[in-house]
């Protein structure tokens, strides 16, 4: 029987949470640096980050905190399932918000998959190996990793974006 206050082995993840949080943090530093440096492009700028900015500064904290927490010494199943689960359902809030509340924003419906669905799947991944990591610690880290991978991936996208609208308006 699985106890839930049981200490989870996470030394072994210690390496992907800092190769994470140091990816996390390194490009969203990039992103203030781009918005300090890029004043002459404010106005389109500020259109573009209620689509591509604020979502990538939102997907880079998830992981960043997310690598953190998991990170903490004496963390147990029960605190480890929580952290996940709560950081699931924020970020199932926000995208929810997002979808509903900026979907004229898209320009198109490949546009809205690649803002909306792929992170969406991604908390809704993160959410589930939570709820894995209840009954099998090695699974669940595994799909909570799965789900941290894919929030990155958003946010790079969302960054990749936010430099071709920068470089097309200087032309």
């Amino acid at each position: 029987m699985v106890m839930l206050g049981e200490q989870i082995p996470l030394q072994q993840w210690s390496s992907f949470f800092s190769i994470t949080s140091a990816a996390s943090a390194t490009l969203l530093g990039l992103l203030f640096v781009v918005i300090t440096i890029a004043p002459g492009i404010g106005r389109q700028l500020a259109s573009k980050s209620k689509v591509y900015l604020t979502p990538a500064v939102i997907y880079l904290t998830s992981v960043l905190i997310m690598s953190a927490l998991l990170t903490v010494p004496n963390q147990t199943r029960l605190s480890a399932v929580l952290c996940i689960c709560t950081m699931g359902v924020f970020g199932l809030i926000y995208i929810g918000s997002l979808t509903v509340l900026r979907s004229g924003f898209y320009e198109s419906r490949f546009d809205r998959y690649r803002y909306a669905v792929v992170p969406l799947l991604a908390y809704i991944v993160l959410f589930s190996g939570g709820l894995v990591l209840r009954q099998s610690g090695q699974i669940g880290l595994d799909v909570v990793a799965a789900g941290m991978v894919m929030l990155l991936n958003a946010a790079i996208q969302n960054s990749w974006s936010i430099a071709i609208s920068i470089i097309s308006s200087e032309e």
